[in-house]
């Protein structure tokens, strides 16, 4: 099972019911515990389903709605199976179609949100990865974006750019390059990790819903205080282990 298959299962999937006993389903949350972009993603998805149910319960019932239905469905289902046969077929068809349509072409949420990107980054982060470069010199990680054709003339806060580097990566997403720098804020480092602070940068145009401004909009993502903006182009993402007091002395 590849990350898009488990996708497509994991749609479906809702915590807590009898999905978890389903074997396609187990597979692919087993996936999901190794894939850090298929985690995030899935974090995400379940996040919005949430929030949609919330929603859902907030809409309220007009009083007597259920009985008033019921009454005027009774008077007219006689009309309605006897004297429109035809009328009555043609919706059936209708419906029919539309059930069919639905299975084949299931509505699968927008992969490229703003939301699902930060759990991304963030998800990569925290669960580890290999640095493509180890160096505490900026120029060698622009050389080295250039070179594998992700974003290099990004721009740096002036409080960032005295903070240690120590080295950087290049991720993917949705098809598009991401450039990652690694840095140090000086505080001790778990064993084996490289850095506690990060900064991604990708094209703008690849995440929907990014920014449009320079304005930082802080949040907490998987454990990660985060603050994005965009400039020329560009949209940034910088996240640290720390609070929003500490993510925003880099700022």
């Amino acid at each position: 099972m590849n990350r898009d298959e488990a996708k497509y299962i994991l749609l479906r999937y809702r915590p807590g019911t009898a999905d978890e006993a389903d074997s396609q389903v187990a597979e692919a949350l087993a996936l999901a515990k190794q894939d850090a972009e298929l985690a995030g993603w899935l974090e995400s998805s379940l996040v919005q389903q949430k929030v949609l149910r919330e929603k859902f319960r907030q809409i309220s019932v007009p009083a007597g709605l259920k009985e008033q239905i019921i009454s005027e469905q009774r008077a007219k289902e006689r009309r309605w199976f006897y004297r429109r046969p035809v009328l009555f077929t043609g919706m059936a068809a209708v419906v029919t179609l539309l059930i069919l349509l639905a299975a084949w072409f299931p509505f699968r949420p927008p992969e490229n949100t703003l939301a699902i990107y930060q759990n991304q980054m963030a998800g990569l982060a925290l669960r580890g990865y290999s640095m493509d470069l180890a160096t505490n010199d900026v120029v060698p990680i622009r050389k080295y974006f250039t070179q594998n054709s992700a974003p290099a003339d990004f721009a740096l806060p002036a409080s960032l750019q005295n903070a240690e580097v120590t080295g950087c990566a290049v991720q993917s997403w949705q098809g598009a390059k991401v450039s990652m720098v690694c840095f140090r804020t000086g505080k001790p480092l778990p064993p084996g990790a490289a850095g506690d602070l990060w900064l991604f940068v990708v094209d703008q145009t690849t995440v929907a819903g990014a920014p449009l401004d320079d304005l930082p909009r802080f949040a907490r993502v998987n454990q990660l205080s985060t603050a994005v903006w965009a400039k020329g182009g560009k949209l940034y993402l910088l996240g640290t282990t720390g609070d929003q007091a500490e993510l925003q002395k880099y700022l």
